[in-house]
């Protein structure tokens, strides 16, 4: 085992801030749909809206990064590994069974995970973006009221951005759990905040050493 610096701070602050807004959006979305009362239904609407709008901020600088580091590759599935990784999710960890897959900095998800959050950035995350904007906007604000969306009943887009969110709740629920799965219940955590993770792949030393100067 040897300590790599893995996640870079961009990386990092992206991870955390985009977590801290879709658990907020959650907590401000199901107050405006009439689930609970804590803000009071005229702050939690502005919140909401104020919170989406910094997370659309933080997707295009995300998106940004992603492309121009080529970090985007992390995410290209492959299938090779793909029934062993689930196999060893629903049976072999419970054995004890090694890792069918390892870590490294140029491959930091397995199988399952670089399709299931391919999925989020493909399916989940703009299925809300799509239909919050249609929501936020489906009246201008002009002196007319003019309806710009006339086709779409405002109730569906309300269906669709209310299940796209029991959809990013649900993904963040399993990625909770899952990130108990490391060496330790708390190393993919302590992974996310420091940067740094334990792997076994002796070949990422060289990486490493780049990767400290780097930071």
């Amino acid at each position: 085992m040897q300590k790599v610096y893995i996640y870079k701070k961009f990386e990092r602050f992206w991870h955390w801030t985009q977590a801290a807004l879709i658990f907020f959006l959650a907590l401000t979305g199901f107050e405006v749909h009439g689930s609970f009362s804590f803000l009071g239904y005229e702050q939690a609407v502005e919140s909401h809206r104020v919170a989406a709008w910094m997370l659309l901020i933080l997707i295009a600088f995300s998106i940004f990064w992603h492309f121009t580091t080529g970090e985007w590759r992390q995410y290209i599935p492959t299938f090779s590994k793909l029934q062993a990784q689930i196999r060893y999710y629903t049976v072999g960890i419970f054995k004890g069974e090694p890792h069918p897959t390892r870590k490294s900095v140029r491959k930091k998800l397995n199988p399952l995970q670089a399709l299931t959050y391919l999925g989020f950035k493909l399916v989940m995350a703009p299925l809300l973006v799509i239909t919050g904007i249609v929501y936020m906007f489906y009246r201008t604000i002009d002196a007319n009221n003019m309806v710009i969306v006339s086709d779409i009943p405002l109730e569906i887009v309300a269906f669709l951005h209310t299940l796209g969110a029991y959809l990013i709740i649900m993904f963040a629920i399993v990625h909770v759990y899952m990130t108990t799965t490391g060496h330790t219940p708390t190393s993919n955590i302590r992974a996310m905040l420091t940067g740094y993770e334990d792997l076994e792949d002796d070949s990422e030393q060289p990486l490493k050493d780049e990767n400290k100067k780097e930071e």
